[in-house]
């Protein structure tokens, strides 16, 4: 099997739990080094993972770091990337890809021009739940797909996270936090967009804080709290997403496809598992499906773990990740146009268009957890 692939991570704050119980203890992947604009983390998480606690900068200078896991706020998303490229190390990072599209474009062309590997969060669309709805979709389960409905609504993210100040600043907002889980499961499930039209609103210019040592401070909100817009698919299907941070709930199914003979239920896109559910002409009732393919028991961190080829499957047949920097430059592309058109009042084109990428075969967890 060889050494393990060496990876450092860069932003050791509330998600970096979730990445670990992926990659602390899997045999094909060494966390070498960890760094943090905070300190005392730092000190924490290498004590904690027997790793080199350092700066970025410091990072990329080590022979041993081959991937670098970004987990920094997406205001600094593109400034690591385009120094990891620099650096000649891979990278993956969470979403959304840059906190803007042309730094996205430039992210892309950097990681290509440097001959380094680029991926981009969600991995969760990797999971038995968006890839069994997408074998169903494959397979011709609901015919020829026509449209899909795509709903996530909440009060925001202040109620429990301490310092959530960068979900209402560039980068954030309902749809640059939540859209990628959505849109990239509806590009899996449903091929590129060619174009977008949106609409958005922000109920309210603060936000205050729930929970922690900030409790009851104000954080301003520069971005869009409700968006809703519709997608052209390449292929012909119709899509509509709506996302907020200004409501308290909703009893809408996460994700709804429907074709010429069927319905699809998909479940939770910030999962990897859940419950994938079909109604057929002629059937009568909605039946479950059992899961078909996608990685089992999956968690977040799979998506580096293929990209570097840990994950116990081959990469697509042209080398590139699932989770790649394409297809995060392409939801940024979507995203940004239903940005634009609320703004412009117009149909706006996308100026990306990746191909779908290939299914996640059923991959059972001790094939990908090692």
């Amino acid at each position: 099997m060889g050494e393990p692939h060496g990876v450092g991570i860069v932003g050791l704050g509330v998600i970096l739990e979730a990445y670990l119980a992926t990659l602390a203890d899997h045999p094909r992947v060494r966390i070498v080094a960890v760094a943090d604009l905070d300190p005392e983390r730092v000190r924490t998480q290498a004590q904690r993972l027997g790793a080199r606690g350092c700066t970025l900068a410091e990072m990329l200078d080590m022979p041993e770091v081959e991937t670098v896991l970004d987990l920094t706020t997406p205001a600094a998303h593109a400034a690591v990337a385009l120094a990891c490229a620099a650096a000649g190390k891979h990278r993956l990072g969470e979403k959304p890809i840059a906190a803007t599209l042309s730094q996205a474009f430039d992210v892309v062309e950097a990681a290509g021009a440097a001959g380094t590997m680029l991926g981009c969060a969600p991995d969760t669309v990797l999971g038995t739940g968006v890839q069994t709805a997408r074998a169903c979709v494959d397979g011709g389960r609901i015919g020829r797909p026509t449209s899909a409905v795509a709903t996530w609504i909440s009060p925001g993210h202040e109620s429990w996270h301490p310092n959530p100040d960068f979900y209402y600043a560039a980068g954030g907002g309902p749809l640059l936090d939540m859209g990628p889980y959505y849109l990239t499961s509806l590009v899996h499930l449903l091929g590129p967009v060619r174009a977008v039209t949106g609409a958005a609103s922000s109920l309210r210019g603060t936000r205050t804080i729930g929970s922690g040592p900030r409790a009851g401070q104000s954080v301003p909100v520069e971005v869009a709290t409700h968006v809703a817009g519709t997608l052209e698919h390449v292929d012909g299907a119709i899509s509509t997403i709506t996302v907020s941070f200004d409501g308290f709930g909703s009893r809408a199914r996460p994700i709804e496809v429907h074709g010429e003979d069927g319905s699809l239920v998909v479940p939770d896109p910030n999962g990897f598992g859940g419950t994938v559910e079909v109604l057929t002409r002629g059937d009568g009732e909605w039946r479950e499906v059992p899961p078909s393919a996608g990685f089992v028991d999956g968690s977040r961190g799979v998506g580096l773990l293929e990209m570097v080829g840990a994950a116990g499957l081959p990469r697509q047949g042209d080398g590139s990740p699932r989770a790649s920097g394409a297809i995060g430059l392409h939801v940024m592309d979507i995203m940004s146009g239903l940005l634009d058109s609320a703004r412009e009042g117009s149909r706006v084109l996308m100026a990306t268009c990746p191909q779908r990428p290939e299914i996640v075969p059923l991959t059972p967890f001790d094939v990908w957890h090692g």
